[in-house]
């Protein structure tokens, strides 16, 4: 990656100073840009931000476009600072790295490489990629590898899209302090805090779909929708209903027209009138094979990955939970900890089959966050 004492024609700025910024603008097309990646572009020209963007919806300019364009002639001789390789293939918009070279940039400072075989032909991620060798072919100084591990999070939805084919997996849950997900009656509204259920929705929006089981719909008769005073936007509701028993009166029936909403159900199910019903309110069904009476976790994941949704949050209860994480399925886990004691047997993971402590799934790379009265631990699942 980058060299450590390099002699450049002029005296850097600090990149990782530029490159933060940039992260921070990629924030802003989370969730609204998939399938492709959501990234951030800064131009500086004389210690000066001249320019800045971030990826715009699918099929619109991308963050080194936006950036370009803001910064006019401005970015002639000027700094590119990009969290994410530029693309060189023509795609639903020309390459950036053409862009790039007619704009007159000097130098390009990248955060990461961008594993997708349209800009590589290998996963090395080394820098031999065709667009770093058209720009330096250029006469643009590149340097690529800053603030990889922060990066690769923020990124990691595009990395698993593109190199384990299958959309990015978030399990949310909510949880007492001693680990239950509802009490002993079924009743579990409300575990956690306001301050808690906010952060939920601000999750939900930067993903594409929030998954569930028909299970969880009877039981708690969820929205599954963002509900902050602005949303940006509403994710895609997806509901695994075998034998499709979704009450006609739940608030997800209800709002079909409003929502898109895909019902995974078994493919014996197909002929039955209330899945042409469903199909007439607005509902996308997906017939997928009978796995034991069940539908098969990886079946929906790969059907998902073939929408072009690139993050999915899951939000059930225990036994599907155990059916994805079984499945090594979830890549990263949000277990909120609402600061109160249920007792009873609704214990978390109940059905998952660990039988000794040497067997134990671990979190890896957690943080602990506190909001409000409420504990919030994020960590990804470190698979035997």
């Amino acid at each position: 990656m980058s060299q450590p004492g390099r002699i450049w024609t002029r005296i850097p700025p600090d990149p990782i100073r530029y490159l933060r910024r940039a992260m921070k603008l990629a924030e802003k097309a989370r969730g609204l840009c998939s399938p492709n990646p959501f990234v951030g572009a800064v131009i500086v020209s004389g210690n000066k931000v001249v320019g800045e963007g971030w990826t715009q919806a699918y099929g619109n300019d991308h963050a080194e476009i936006q950036a370009l364009q803001k910064a006019g002639t401005k970015a002639r001789g000027a700094d590119l600072y990009v969290t994410l390789e530029p693309c060189s293939h023509q795609g639903k918009t020309p390459p950036c790295t053409e862009a790039i070279i007619r704009a007159g940039i000097k130098r390009v400072f990248i955060g990461i490489p961008d594993p997708n075989p349209l800009v590589r032909q290998n996963t090395h991620l080394s820098e031999d990629s065709p667009g770093i060798i058209a720009l330096r072919e250029a006469g643009i100084e590149v340097e690529i590898g800053f603030l990889m591990d922060e990066l690769l999070e923020q990124l990691e939805y595009h990395y698993c899209h593109i190199l384990a084919r299958r959309p990015f997996l978030i399990w949310k849950a909510a949880l007492s302090l001693d680990g239950k997900y509802a009490a002993e009656d079924g009743s579990s509204q409300w575990i956690t805090s306001e301050q808690s259920r906010e952060y939920v929705h601000k999750l939900r929006q930067g993903v594409d779909v929030v998954l569930t089981s028909i299970s969880t719909v009877i039981a708690d008769d969820p929205r599954l929708n963002v509900r902050l005073p602005k949303p940006k936007r509403q994710p895609v509701r997806a509901i695994l209903d075998p034998f499709l028993e979704l009450p006609p009166d739940s608030q997800i029936a209800c709002s079909l027209e409003s929502q898109t909403t895909y019902i995974f159900h078994l493919e014996s199910r197909s002929d039955q009138p209330i899945r042409r019903a469903l199909e007439e309110k607005g509902a996308i069904l997906f017939p997928v094979k009978d796995n034991q009476r069940q539908i098969d976790p990886k079946e929906v994941m790969q059907i998902l990955h073939k929408k072009d949704h690139y993050s999915v949050m899951l939000e059930c209860g225990s036994r599907l939970a155990t059916s994805f994480l079984s499945g090594r399925l979830i890549n990263k886990c949000y277990l909120f900890y609402g600061a109160k004691f249920l007792g009873g047997s609704k214990a978390i993971l109940s059905e998952l089959a660990l039988p000794d402590i040497g067997s134990a799934l671990q979190l890896d790379r957690t943080r602990v966050q506190q909001i409000g009265n409420d504990v919030l631990v994020v960590g990804y699942p470190k698979y035997h």
